[in-house]
């Protein structure tokens, strides 16, 4: 889908990009679950830990700038 919006919009200078980090460790990630489904989504990431807010806030910031306006349907 992002592929083909960024398509469709490109050609006006508008990108389309997907930001998908998987488990971050915030309050509704650790909603409900037990310890051990915790350490399964840990030992499930190649970096043997969960993804933090200032893992990807500084990804999502530069989509937001011009710097990125080569970056379109990734």
């Amino acid at each position: 889908m992002v592929r083909v919006m960024a398509k469709e919009v490109g050609p006006s200078r508008v990108t389309v990009n997907c930001v998908a980090p998987g488990p971050v460790a915030t309050e509704l990630f650790f909603a409900g679950k037990s310890e051990e489904a915790v350490e399964r989504f840990k030992a499930a990431n190649p970096m043997g830990r969960l993804g933090e807010v200032g893992d990807i806030a500084p990804v999502v910031g530069f989509l937001c700038t011009d710097a990125a306006e080569w970056v379109n349907g990734q």
